[in-house]
């Protein structure tokens, strides 16, 4: 197998990663070691160990708030950090997987396509999409856009009126390594169902409660793609 950096090394996604793999092709950075917000860190890392691809899994995501309430760090951690990782990566042409978010897509209609227009609904989708604009120009490079969450599911209450792909993160794990040589745009996600009817699968205490427009209610992506190539 190549050899792949990951960044964000000890967030709550490479954590599982990282304890599924126990894989020694994959390297996992921090931010002490690996600073996305400085291009030299970038470049020290990829000629320490030389690898042939970047997993980027650093930057800033719950609470969702926190992109209103301090955008500055919302723009540098996802958009300007994953900006500098483009730049490095064409640099030592190495590839880079980037993964991105479903709420790039508006939410209204659902069953959205890779090639169907974008248009976040929040802050946080709005600095994905701004990282993912960068990793767009760089061809030697795979998106996947991803709703993604921790088991068992960690909120105690659920939208039922909401509609989603949401994956737990072990079974995006699976997918990753079948998927990982590709390049493009992918959506990652598990069956189309309420955030609640998921939840309750795993949570028999989560209670019932319905978006009043603080939430798009359609969120749910097309898998056809992804399910063809994995085959």
């Amino acid at each position: 197998m190549k050899k792949i950096l990951v960044t964000g090394g000890d967030g709550r996604f490479a954590s599982v990663l990282k304890k599924k793999l126990n894989n020694k092709n994959f390297i996992f950075l921090n931010k002490k070691k690996l600073n996305i917000l400085n291009i030299n860190s970038i470049y020290k890392s990829l000629k320490k160990y030389k690898p042939n691809s970047i997993l980027h899994l650093a930057g800033l995501s719950r609470p969702m708030t926190q992109h209103d309430d301090d955008i500055i760090k919302s723009i540098n951690l996802n958009i300007i950090g994953t900006s500098n990782l483009v730049i490095a990566s064409k640099k030592f042409n190495v590839k880079l997987v980037y993964l991105s978010t479903s709420y790039i897509y508006p939410g209204t209609k659902g069953n959205y396509k890779e090639t169907d227009p974008v248009l976040p609904w929040n802050n946080y989708g709005w600095s994905k999409l701004g990282g993912e604009s960068a990793v767009q120009m760089y061809k030697n490079s795979l998106i996947l856009r991803v709703n993604m969450t921790e088991k068992p599911f960690v909120h105690k209450k659920a939208y039922s009126n909401v509609i989603s792909n949401f994956i737990f993160h072990e079974d995006v794990v699976k997918i990753l390594l079948k998927i990982i040589n590709k390049k493009g745009v992918f959506n990652i996600g598990g069956n189309s169902m309420s955030i609640y009817n998921f939840a309750k699968k795993h949570n028999h205490n989560v209670k019932k409660i319905k978006s009043l427009g603080e939430f798009p209610l359609r969120q749910d992506m097309c898998l056809d793609k992804l399910n063809k190539s994995i085959r």
